[in-house]
């Protein structure tokens, strides 16, 4: 049984994540601080303040293995700044509590073409982010990279539904994936034994071992 944090537990992946972990019978322990409150959620520590990192503070028990599923885009946040605020900051703000906690497993959401070197502002931070993340230097880390998520979302994100059309005809790793195969996929990595060291799972992969095929 193991104790486990979670972030972005309202977000699209987060909820599914989330759901399926209070029924599992792995874990006895699951914090999962939000900027909200959770509703109808039972079982849940969750400690909630408009400032996420404030919220992350108010826990203090042990933790095995922290997710991380935090994300938003630059229209939504509003701003450059608000964005690396949300998809960097935050997402290294709970790597650190995670590991201040005693987790030896760090598990995060990260997007499709992430990397450093991007000439695109989203693909640029959600590199810089996996960068910051690997030199901590987990015991383990597994990066996953889905394409555009699909799934139903409390705020409509406009370009997801002009495009996701587009993207459920595409091959391999730019498929669209259904975020609840996301969710799923992360659970099987974090409570099967795994490799050490950093480990990054693209799209196609991903639904591979949500469906049982990998």
């Amino acid at each position: 049984m193991s104790q486990v944090l979670i972030t972005g537990a309202t977000g699209l992946v987060g909820n599914h994540l989330l759901r399926m972990l209070i029924p599992s019978g792995k874990v006895n322990y699951i914090a999962a601080p939000t900027r909200r409150p959770l509703g109808g959620i039972d079982g849940v520590f969750n400690p909630h303040d408009p400032q996420l990192t404030d919220a992350l503070a108010m826990v203090k028990d042990p933790i095995d293995i922290a997710f991380c599923c935090l994300g938003t885009t630059r229209r939504e946040a509003g701003s450059k700044e608000a964005f690396i605020h949300a998809d960097y900051t935050l997402v290294v703000d709970t790597a650190l509590t995670a590991r201040k906690l005693g987790a030896k497993h760090f598990l995060v959401v990260s997007a499709m073409g992430a990397s450093e070197s991007s000439h695109f502002f989203y693909n640029k931070v959600k590199g810089k982010m996996e960068a910051a993340l690997i030199a901590q230097r987990w015991e383990r880390l597994t990066i996953v990279r889905p394409s555009m998520l699909l799934g139903d979302r409390e705020k409509h994100r406009f370009s997801e539904s002009l495009f996701a059309p587009l993207f459920q005809l595409l091959p391999g790793n730019w498929k669209s994936i259904e975020a609840r195969d996301v969710a799923r996929a992360m659970m099987k990595e974090a409570f099967s034994p795994s490799r050490e060291g950093v480990t990054i799972i693209p799209s196609a992969k991903l639904r591979e071992i949500a469906r049982g095929e990998a």
